[in-house]
């Protein structure tokens, strides 16, 4: 249940991206958070209601909702920010693959935090999974030698800014990997209505955050500016993106980070479906599409078993200490 639950959660949220895409064409990254952070809260309050999650938040010590609330923030306002600086700057499609650096980032502080090990297949899938931005990195432009023919016109009419876009992906991967781990850590003896109580503490947090933010800068009246073609995208993708959060909430509670983690990564190929509806503002490439699938396959790696390839695959004598092997 916990890895469906995951897989759901790559769809809703790779369909978000999708959305946010289009907003930020007319709309600012600041009015996408200033809408889409704060619809996240009604959808875990309607949620807590019929689940009876509320139930659960006397329960919570200070630890947990401290650990909650740091999550909340890094995922929902600095990763979310990032993610939606890059998909403005580079698209959905170039963002993707760079994002996956989360999944490194939740591995390693899986492996000294929560006593989780490295195994061949993981190794293999780390290598995977930071090849694959490296082969899906576009050069930002490319020089025609004299007497070559022109390139023919693109259909796209998008020109990524590379630098800004690189930049923003990686930085998000870093609050999208870190707050698996604090979510864990608060709710890893919990079930799945606690992980709603769970959410619904972060979102608050989170809101909180971005109305303090929106106030201090003074931005409070461009937020209130957004035009009316951006504000349905970004209402569109602050649902779908708090239905993608309360997924994966309900996931950690009931799987290891080191598997709901790595299967909510398939957004990378969902990414690629749901771009279709941005084509014009999206860079389709063969590199591109090598470089997310190649993640992808890493991807999985990761969350394979020792065990679960032994039982499916015929290993040699001569291999199982390699098979066997784990660290630390």
């Amino acid at each position: 249940m916990g890895g469906f639950l995951a897989l759901c959660a790559a769809a809703t949220f790779a369909f978000n991206n999708a959305l946010a895409r289009r907003g930020v064409l007319t709309g600012s990254v600041l009015q996408a958070m200033s809408i889409s952070v704060p619809l996240g809260l009604p959808i875990f309050l309607v949620a807590a209601l019929f689940t009876g999650a509320f139930s659960y938040l006397p329960g919570f010590s200070t630890q947990t909702i401290l650990l909650l609330s740091i999550a909340g923030i890094v995922h929902f306002v600095w990763g979310r920010y990032c993610n939606y600086r890059a998909v403005k700057a580079i698209g959905s499609n170039l963002a993707g693959p760079l994002t996956e650096g989360s999944v490194l980032v939740a591995l390693a502080l899986a492996v000294m935090l929560l006593g989780e090990s490295l195994t061949p297949m993981k190794v293999l899938g780390i290598v995977l999974v930071l090849s694959g931005p490296a082969m899906a990195v576009e050069r930002p432009g490319k020089i025609v030698k004299a007497g070559a023919a022109p390139a023919k016109p693109s259909k796209t009419t998008f020109q990524p800014k590379y630098a800004e876009g690189y930049t923003f992906a990686l930085l998000s991967a870093t609050g999208y990997g870190i707050s698996p781990i604090l979510v864990r850590f608060a709710l890893e003896r919990s079930d799945w209505q606690a992980s709603i109580a769970g959410g619904l503490v972060s979102y608050v947090a989170a809101t909180l955050v971005v109305v303090a933010i929106i106030l201090a800068s003074g931005n409070l009246r461009h937020v209130l500016d957004v035009p009316a073609s951006a504000s349905k995208w970004f209402g569109l993708a602050g649902l779908f993106v708090g239905l993608s959060q309360l997924l994966r909430y309900m996931a950690l509670s009931m799987a290891p980070v080191s598997v709901v983690t790595p299967i909510q990564r398939l957004s990378l190929i969902f990414r690629l479906f749901f771009s279709l509806m941005n084509r014009e503002h999206e860079v389709f490439s063969s590199r591109m599409v090598l470089g997310t699938v190649v993640s992808l396959f890493g991807a999985v790696l990761l969350s394979l078993s020792v065990d679960s390839i032994r039982h499916y695959v015929f290993v040699p004598d001569w291999l199982l200490p390699m098979f066997t092997w784990s660290w630390p």
